[in-house]
């Protein structure tokens, strides 16, 4: 059986984050999830590096475009410029609807570009997808 897949949530609102883990939650879905609040400590995560464990693979990166610090195109572009990481999965979860972001994300190859129209819903169909996505898709090791 293959192990769980660890998810890496880049967020910085505290409401996002918290409708997202409850949306996990009444999807009854326990996968473990680690919370950066921007693109530096996310790549932090991902090498574990300044205290912090490294996330163990599979992983899969949920990633918000507006942060502080380091956005989220700015994470794409750190992380897609990283051997290690570069083949990471990412769903970008934004209230961008932006035909330059969609653009510039898809440029650096995620896996879905979200809008937060209603986020209690979007946050809904948005797990939903990922866990049917991750139970049918195969990770490298």
């Amino acid at each position: 059986m293959a192990p769980p897949v660890n998810l890496l949530l880049v967020d910085d609102d505290e409401v996002d984050v918290q409708g997202l883990k409850r949306a996990f939650t009444k999807n009854r879905i326990g996968n473990p999830i680690v919370v950066a609040r921007d693109g530096i400590e996310a790549l932090e995560v991902l090498r574990g590096e300044n205290g912090h464990d490294k996330l163990a693979k599979p992983h899969l990166i949920l990633l918000d475009l507006n942060m502080p610090r380091m956005n989220g195109l700015e994470f794409l572009q750190a992380l897609r410029n990283d051997e290690d990481l570069k083949a990471a999965v990412v769903f970008m979860i934004t209230t961008s609807k932006a035909e330059e972001d969609k653009a510039r994300a898809y440029g650096h190859n995620v896996a879905g570009y979200i809008v937060k129209q209603d986020p209690a819903n979007t946050f809904m169909q948005a797990v939903s997808m990922l866990e049917h996505y991750w139970k049918i898709v195969e990770f490298p090791e």
